[in-house]
């Protein structure tokens, strides 16, 4: 996706950045692979309002996205690009080869008639998915599970990556590798069952999303970091 930069007519569009949704889906999502999504308007179940300020809003439908990746080695085609008003991050429609379709978290440099799959022996290109032991080392990921089957949990918004990494590990006069993620915040996230053999399947590359900042505050996450 490119990115608009504005003029700086007003203090808040000085630096600001956002994404051009031009190349995005117009039209409305597959009804197949939707659902009703009720609002609490910050109610619980005896009806009283327990969060304050929440209500109003534009109705939505929840886009089933496959966090699971768990239909491998069947090759997969880009359909489209659409915006997902219930994540920051965009997400692709793919149809595989027997016909199935799904909607995935569109990583970076994600185009329309692009071909992934999952695997093992997947090639290491955005919108791709394979095993996490199998991952070389400093490799970019998104969508990362904690427990294989299970699908994918960390680094699913727009921007988020981890590195995959390695540590390994004396254990009852056996060395074990523990395949990492280091994620954003500098911490590691391995998964509980590595110790077993067991792997996780995780897409390449970040996610890819709408949201923008303006020059402020770019300085400020800058001078965090």
């Amino acid at each position: 996706m490119a990115l608009k930069s504005y003029k700086p007519t007003t203090p808040g569009q000085r630096g600001l950045v956002l994404i051009d949704r031009s190349e995005l889906w117009k039209g409305r999502p597959v009804k197949s692979l939707t659902e009703g999504l009720t609002k609490s308007g910050g109610r619980n179940n005896t009806g009283r309002i327990t969060s304050r300020r929440r209500g109003g809003g534009a109705k939505r439908l929840y886009r089933i996205v496959d966090f699971k990746r768990n239909k491998f080695d069947v090759a997969a085609t880009v359909e489209r690009i659409e915006y997902d008003p219930n994540r920051s991050a965009f997400i692709a429609l793919v149809k595989y080869e027997d016909g199935e379709q799904a909607y995935i978290l569109a990583p970076q440099r994600l185009r329309v008639g692009d071909s992934v799959v999952s695997g093992q022996k997947a090639d290491i290109k955005p919108g791709n998915a394979m095993p996490f032991s199998g991952m070389p080392i400093g490799t970019i990921v998104h969508n990362i599970e904690l427990k294989a089957g299970k699908g994918g949990q960390i680094a699913q918004y727009t921007g988020s990556i981890a590195r995959c990494e390695n540590f390994a590990l004396m254990r009852e006069r056996r060395l074990h590798r523990f395949p990492l993620a280091r994620l954003s915040s500098s911490s590691l996230a391995r998964r509980s069952s590595c110790l077993e053999g067991g792997s996780a399947f995780f897409s390449l590359a970040g996610a890819s999303g709408f949201k923008g900042i303006s020059g402020v505050r770019a300085a400020k996450l800058r001078l965090s970091w």
